[in-house]
């Protein structure tokens, strides 16, 4: 049978997007190539399009209304595998910091038994050390294969998005080009780095009250708030059904006509919708803020975003059922 033609996706976007996916995904520390990521993003997005615009023309939505949502249910898409991938990166360059002052102090004490800077390195790589010392083994291999060990070290700090890791590097480098203890510059470099981690903790530690507060506010102030004004309108809109039974003119009025009574504008189902969307956004928004009050990178909160939405959404149905049960004797709630 002759083979099925495999898509280039690669060629489908520009070199510097193909370019800035590879470092992303350099920086992610994910094993796959750009091809595969973008068949996964571009796949992926059209087959959300197509389910998301086919289910609305079946739901009765009007054709344009059904490819716009089809359109922006994409872009979440491709917006949401960005994110992801911004996370890992995150999470990578975070679990590198802490492993660096180990690390550091490792290769001061290989230093000062009398090995060599680049040895030393490659000797501190201990198997605990996971990912980042495969890198250090790479960044070894290319110095033994030629490479200076300026460029080497360069390389290496850029496969992570880390100030701290490049701040070390270049401090590391001023060293050998300038002449220093070069033991006691990463001993002094692994005491900075652990000061600082500690510091980062006082701090999230002070500020732990403003979280909880983002985390009410999220989970419970807002969904409640969005279930009881639902279940009011509720109540209103049956409320008004009876008295136009009764009264299908309307209500009279008693001489000041523009004080003349009206039913509610907004229907009980446009209000639930726009209830739904509104707590997802907000519970979404609170999962990122929290995170970057308490750790100071935003992009952490994603692990937080399905625990946020499905609690607030989950308050919201509690309180609807709640208020219903109490409005139950009005009408046919």
């Amino acid at each position: 049978m002759p083979k099925m033609p495999t898509i280039n996706f690669e060629r489908l976007v520009s070199r510097s997007i193909a370019r800035r996916l590879s470092k992303l995904l350099d920086l992610a520390g994910v094993k796959t190539t750009v091809n595969k990521l973008l068949e996964l993003m571009i796949l992926g997005a059209f087959l959300i399009f197509i389910v998301t615009s086919f289910a609305l023309v079946l739901l009765k939505f009007s054709p344009a209304i059904s490819a716009v949502v089809g359109l922006v249910s994409a872009a979440v898409y491709i917006a949401a595998v960005y994110m992801v991938l911004q996370y890992f990166i995150d999470k990578r360059k975070t679990a590198m910091e802490e492993m660096l002052p180990d690390y550091f102090q490792i290769a001061s004490a290989n230093l000062r038994s009398g090995i060599a800077l680049d040895r030393a390195l490659l000797l501190a790589a201990r198997p605990e050390f996971k990912f980042f010392s495969s890198d250090v083994k790479e960044m070894s291999r290319k110095v033994l294969g030629g490479e200076t060990l300026d460029s080497a070290l360069t390389e290496f700090a850029a496969k992570y998005r880390s100030y701290q890791l490049q701040h070390a590097v270049r401090m590391m480098l001023e060293a050998v080009k300038y002449g220093g203890a070069m033991a006691d510059l990463l001993d002094q470099l692994s005491k900075d780095l652990r000061n600082q981690q500690l510091m980062q903790k006082e701090v999230a530690g002070q500020l732990l009250m403003y979280s909880i507060f983002i985390a009410f506010a999220g989970l419970i102030a807002a969904p409640l708030l969005y279930g009881l004004t639902s279940q009011m309108i509720v109540v209103t809109d049956t409320v008004w059904k009876g008295i136009l039974a009764q009264n299908p003119g309307g209500l009279p009025t008693t001489g000041v006509s523009f004080l003349k009574p009206s039913p509610p504008k907004i229907s009980p189902g446009t209000y639930h919708e726009f209830s739904i969307i509104a707590i997802i956004i907000i519970t979404g928004f609170a999962s990122l803020i929290m995170s970057a009050i308490s750790s100071g990178s935003a992009i952490k909160g994603i692990r937080y975003l399905p625990l946020f939405v499905a609690g607030g959404l989950a308050v919201y149905v509690v309180v609807q059922y709640a208020i219903s049960l109490v409005f139950s004797s009005i009408g046919s709630i």
